[in-house]
């Protein structure tokens, strides 16, 4: 029986970050070999709120394929390819375009919250929301249909933009006749992480995270800065652990003393400083097979090229197929293939 196929993708605006691995990495992992799995490095995407840094998303686009790679992504398995050497996904955007109103980009509730909040950071110039910003529900369905996803693993946040590309297959569909292959949603179990401020996300302009790529002194930093029981005042303190982001990370990294830590905690027979140092540890142990295989890769850059030139071009191949049927369907096939221009 045939594989079904899914398609995942990430922007290349910083390296990956515990959120990213426990939210949606380690689960793509486990994918690779159930599914024909296409994983896209959506620095075209990465543009659309970035286009006067674009040094920014260069920089990051190996940095976030050494990444995969660290984390057990295997090229063998996986075809990690660039959305810029895919011409046909701004192709398709530009005729999907067609089939979507503004107001209905407007009213997706992803886009709504992310425009929230963007004017949060950045004030009045938040109000500035270009057409590329706007639109990007749109090329993400460009990017799904092109290689006839079936599935696409997502959190339940970003269920509005899958029900958005659904929305312009069945146009499609229903206008040119059966054609794109509607994609349906693969939620995942993974829960979002919290940061180390104690945020309900960690993110990457949000200064709370721990990134895979840190060294073992930034982790001891970040770590013996993370958000404690604030009402926990001298060491032999009674404590919540349910409201210590320290505890909740030992959760992750330290399963087999977890139970210690938590009684411990509440007794007061813990305190904060050796909580963190014993986190820290467990926390090096869990980066260090990662941080060997980053370290690999960093010194073999010709062998990261070759993984994102090698899945490209696989892409575009299937790519270029979608758009044969796609310009059939809309009737712009004015030429056979002998002589196409």
């Amino acid at each position: 029986m045939e594989k079904k196929t899914i398609l995942t993708g990430i922007r290349p605006t910083g390296g990956l970050h515990l959120g990213h691995y426990f939210g949606a990495t380690s689960n793509w992992v486990k994918l690779q070999d159930e599914y024909n799995t296409f994983i896209e490095i959506a620095d075209v995407q990465a543009l659309t709120d970035n286009f006067d840094n674009p040094d920014k998303v260069r920089k990051n686009v190996r940095v976030l394929t050494i990444d995969l790679l660290s984390v057990g992504i295997d090229p063998d398995k996986a075809t990690i390819f660039l959305q810029s050497t895919i011409p046909e996904i701004a192709e398709l955007t530009v005729f999907y375009s067609n089939l979507v109103t503004v107001s209905r980009l407007e009213r997706n509730p992803t886009v709504k919250t992310e425009i929230k909040q963007k004017k949060a950071l950045f004030g009045e110039m938040g109000e500035s929301i270009t057409y590329g910003f706007l639109g990007y529900p749109v090329s993400q369905a460009a990017d799904i249909t092109a290689f006839k996803g079936d599935l696409v693993p997502v959190g339940e946040d970003q269920l509005p933009l899958i029900e958005q590309c659904r929305e312009i297959v069945r146009k499609f569909n229903n206008i040119y006749g059966e054609t794109l292959v509607e994609p349906v949603a693969k939620l995942s179990d993974n829960k979002r992480l919290k940061g180390l401020d104690g945020n309900e996300k960690m993110g990457k302009s949000l200064g709370n995270a721990l990134f895979l790529g840190d060294s073992e002194e930034e982790v001891n930093k970040k770590i013996m800065a993370a958000l404690t029981d604030t009402n926990k005042i001298r060491k032999d303190d009674p404590a919540n652990p349910e409201v210590c982001m320290v505890y909740y990370y030992h959760k992750l990294v330290n399963k087999d003393n977890l139970e210690t830590v938590c009684q411990e905690c509440k007794a007061g027979k813990r305190g904060c400083v050796a909580c963190k140092k014993e986190l820290i540890k467990h926390m090096n142990e869990f980066l260090k097979p990662i941080r060997e295989k980053r370290k690999y890769y960093e010194e073999h850059p010709e062998l990261v090229d070759e993984i994102l030139i090698n899945g490209s071009k696989k892409a575009r191949e299937i790519a270029k197929e979608t758009m044969k049927d796609v310009k059939k369907a809309i009737k712009i096939d004015y030429f056979n293939e002998k002589e196409e221009i």
